[in-house]
């Protein structure tokens, strides 16, 4: 078995991504378990833009090396139909979409991010988007409280890739497991903040509570991203912010994409909420189960203090979301349960999704990414 602190592992010296503030020190230096000097510039980057996975991306791509048209509001037209909505081509569109809202991509006109135009072709995006999710998902029945039970009692897609790795995995397939989740992570909590403006009363009090928790706001150092920047130095891996996101697949990009499309709608925001709440309820068991594989594998501590921390402290984050977000909302607006369960749903889908693709090509031996992690 590889273990985290084999020797033979050499990091490699990664080209720099985007437009850094300022040097990564020590970045090309770092090695398995040694903490290393690495400042926030790791997080404060523009990501370049990606490369293009199909016509449709194609067509996002090359508007957004133009400048933005300020007077026009014609609309932009692609043929969606032709195209698999779990695809790489719709994925990666509508992440390339949504980032426009985050941090944008370097040397792209920021004035593309409310062009009405390519505002209606992200709506064709997310329309075919989410029709197949809520095909997968079903008839919708029961409640949102016997749906969190279950999230409870059995946390189903989001533990099958920690549980394998905390029986048979290696450290280059854990590895990997850090890629994929490099493009949440990296900007953990976000995505949801944007469902804040949409609650009221308690349910908005204690989702904010959540999310002040989720980044730390009271700690820059601590900061939920930060801590995971330190897990991919530690690793081995390249820190900058999206500079994985031509190697990963359709099944990651899917995970954070529900997340965007259900956070920037109103009328989706009970969808949001079910998704929130599902999030935090599965995250402590599966959390739980990269700490044991971790500290099997003798990883660096900074890789098992991030899981380490994630285990502590979201299994309160899932009671209290249960207990006091989820039961505000409804006991308000009684007629968004159905939307709730959906989100809680939804959640299961395209974790499941992600979840088989890869225990699928670890059982076989493959990697999980486009290209193998070097």
């Amino acid at each position: 078995m590889l273990l985290a602190h084999d020797p033979t592992i050499t990091v490699p010296a990664w080209p720099i991504r985007g437009r850094l503030l300022c040097g990564l020190k020590g970045l090309a230096a770092a090695r398995f378990g040694k903490r290393q000097d690495v400042t926030l510039a790791t997080t404060a980057l523009e990501p370049v833009l990606p490369t293009a996975r199909g016509p449709l991306s194609m067509a996002v791509i090359n508007l957004l090396t133009e400048r933005a048209p300020r007077y026009r509001l014609d609309r932009i037209e692609a043929s969606i139909e032709d195209s698999a909505p779990y695809g790489i081509d719709v994925q990666l569109s509508l992440y390339v979409c949504y980032e426009l809202h985050c941090r944008g991509f370097s040397g792209v006109d920021p004035g593309w991010e409310w062009n009405p135009g390519l505002l209606h072709l992200r709506s064709r995006l997310e329309d075919a988007f989410l029709t197949a999710v809520r095909r997968d998902v079903g008839l919708l029945g029961g409640t949102a409280e016997e749906e969190m039970r279950r999230l409870s009692a059995s946390p189903d897609a989001e533990s099958a890739p920690p549980q394998y790795l905390r029986r048979a995995g290696t450290w280059q397939q854990m590895r990997e497991y850090f890629v994929h989740r490099s493009l949440y992570h990296l900007k953990e909590g976000d995505p949801h903040a944007w469902a804040i403006p949409r609650l009221t009363g308690q349910t908005k009090a204690w989702f904010a509570a959540a999310e002040f928790d989720e980044i730390r706001a009271d700690d820059g150092e601590n900061v939920h991203q930060r801590l995971f920047t330190d897990l991919m130095v530690a690793a081995g891996l390249d820190p900058t912010y999206l500079a994985y996101l031509d190697m990963v697949p359709a099944e990651t990009l899917a995970v954070v994409n529900l997340m965007s499309m259900f956070s920037l709608h109103r009328q989706h925001r009970g969808a949001a909420v079910g998704h929130f709440a599902a999030n935090e309820i599965t995250r402590s068991p599966s959390a739980q189960g990269l700490v044991d594989a971790l500290n099997r594998m003798q990883a660096p501590n900074e890789c098992r203090a991030f899981y380490r921390r994630n285990a502590e402290v979201d299994g309160s984050h899932g009671r209290m979301v249960r207990a006091r977000v989820v039961g505000d909302l409804l006991g308000r607006e009684p007629e968004l349960e159905s939307d709730v369960v959906f989100g809680m749903r939804a959640f299961g889908v395209v974790e499941g999704r992600l979840a088989s693709h890869l225990t699928r090509c670890w059982s076989a031996g493959l990697d999980s990414l486009r290209h193998p992690v070097n």
